[in-house]
């Protein structure tokens, strides 16, 4: 048993388990978070006598409810602890909002995911000014609120488990702040090699790196981009890193099942099904973001149907989008061009009797959920992924055991190997083959890779994934 206040296993991570946002009655209501990973971690936590989560407050309404409570522990809130049910602790962080701002719009999202995504357009961008300096400077603080929270909290000798890139700085921070703990951070996304991630200004790289060195465990989702960060680390330090090790995350096929099959889903599926009859259907879900190329993948589509004129009226093409980073310039210009050609491609493709496209951009959980359910093809493009769970999720919801086509540039081509047709993301007219391939696939070859394909992706689901860090650090 820790001292009173203090736990014995924390999580650190920018957005946390649960959101607060005003109802029509005015009202604050609280929405506990979805998705694998959120309840894998949840249910390490439940299962701890002293644990908290440390998360960053993301809106207006949760810095106002964070600063009310003793330590910005907005568990102890009534209408809060009612959602929580007493499983853990939540202790959210009432960073300013400019300071939460630029640390997460202008560094996390607009720098550290474009280096290790490689979305830059070189010629034009990045540039390292001394407005960039100033949100730097921002992330820098951002980390240490972080890392003092983590340092009062934690009991002695406690574990604490820290997420992401938003928060590469905070196990050195910690680490000096409390010797004594053992400390794991985990990089959701990939690594690049040491000349792209050299694009940062050499003392940010370093500080990165550093800050990642500071924890006991540093995990990755692949074996590549493990290497990848080890091989970074070397050329900065001169040294090779200890303590890399990776853990591929993925997906909980109750979970999924139980989401999957709720009567929500059901009414967007019969939908669906109006309008693609008994076509065969390529699937994808993904959000508007730029990593995950809807763009090349519609051109892909637009490929197949105009070279490979036999699948006209034969195929449907299901795409949903979530919508993503709306405030970022960049994003939105990126979602205007992929509406614009979804567009081309039904006049250009769409008779009266045949809808090629169907297309949604919204915030619509059991829709997307539908479009797994019915695809024949799971198909992820990604330039690139640290992982993608999505194309683990379809490959547990279909019910048509599906062929999947996968950017080679996601962790998960690591994980599923050549039973998935992998492709070049950048090469639209291999990628239409590839599509071609998977409609044409034969049943009998389709449903053994599928078979295979899904013992893959169920074989570390979440609350198994994060148990296993625990392990390592033990």
């Amino acid at each position: 048993m820790s001292a009173p206040g203090r736990a014995q296993l924390l999580v650190a991570s920018n957005r946390g388990p649960l959101t607060i946002v005003a109802v029509e009655d005015g009202d604050d209501e609280v929405r506990r978070g979805s998705g694998g990973l959120v309840s894998g971690m949840q249910a390490a936590l439940a299962a701890t006598e002293d644990a908290v989560w440390v998360c960053a407050a993301m809106n207006d309404r949760e810095r106002v409810l964070a600063r009310r409570v003793p330590d910005g522990r907005i568990s102890e809130a009534p209408f809060v602890a009612d959602a929580l049910r007493g499983e853990f602790d939540v202790r959210m962080l009432p960073i300013d909002g400019q300071t939460f701002r630029n640390a997460y719009n202008g560094i996390a999202n607009s720098t550290l995911w474009f280096v290790l995504h490689r979305l830059y357009d070189l010629p034009m961008s990045p540039s390292f000014d001394s407005a960039w300096r100033r949100q730097w400077a921002s992330y820098v603080r951002f980390n240490s609120a972080f890392a003092r929270a983590l340092a009062d909290a934690a009991a002695e000798h406690a574990v604490v488990m820290v997420q992401d890139y938003h928060l590469f700085l905070v196990p050195r921070m910690l680490r000096e702040l409390r010797p004594d703990l053992r400390i794991g951070h985990f990089t959701h996304t990939p690594w690049v090699q040491p000349e792209d991630f050299a694009l940062l200004p050499d003392d940010v790289a370093h500080a990165v790196v550093d800050g990642m060195l500071g924890a006991d465990l540093i995990g990755f989702h692949t074996q590549r981009w493990a290497d990848q960060f080890s091989a970074t680390a070397r050329a900065i330090t001169g040294n090779a890193p200890a303590g890399v090790r990776v853990f591929p995350l993925g997906t909980d096929p109750d979970e999924m099942r139980r989401l999957g099959y709720r009567r929500s889903v059901d009414s967007a599926l019969h939908v669906l099904e109006d309008v693609v009859g008994d076509r065969l259907v390529i699937g994808r879900v993904d959000r508007t973001e730029l990593s995950k190329n809807v763009y090349r993948g519609l051109l892909s589509y637009r490929e197949l149907l105009r070279t490979r004129p036999e699948w006209r009226d034969r195929v449907v093409h299901a795409v949903y989008n979530n919508p993503s980073r709306e405030d970022v310039p960049a994003y939105r210009e990126y979602t205007a061009r992929i509406e614009r050609l979804a567009e081309e491609i039904d006049d250009e493709f769409g008779t009266d009797d045949w809808t090629p496209l169907v297309f949604e951009i919204g915030d619509d959980y059991p829709a997307a959920l539908a479009v797994l359910r019915r695809s024949d093809v799971v198909f992820v493009n990604s330039v690139r992924d640290g992982m993608n769970l999505v194309v683990l999720e379809g490959l547990v919801l279909s019910e048509r055991s599906p062929a999947v086509v996968l950017s080679r540039e996601t962790g998960a081509a690591e994980v599923l190997g050549d039973d998935a047709i992998q492709v070049n993301p950048f090469d639209v007219a291999s990628t239409a083959n590839a599509l071609h391939e998977a409609l044409a696939m034969d049943e009998g070859v389709r449903v053994e890779r599928a078979r295979r394909m899904r013992d893959a992706a169920v074989r570390l689901p979440p609350t198994d994934w994060f148990r296993a860090q625990l392990d390592a650090l033990d």
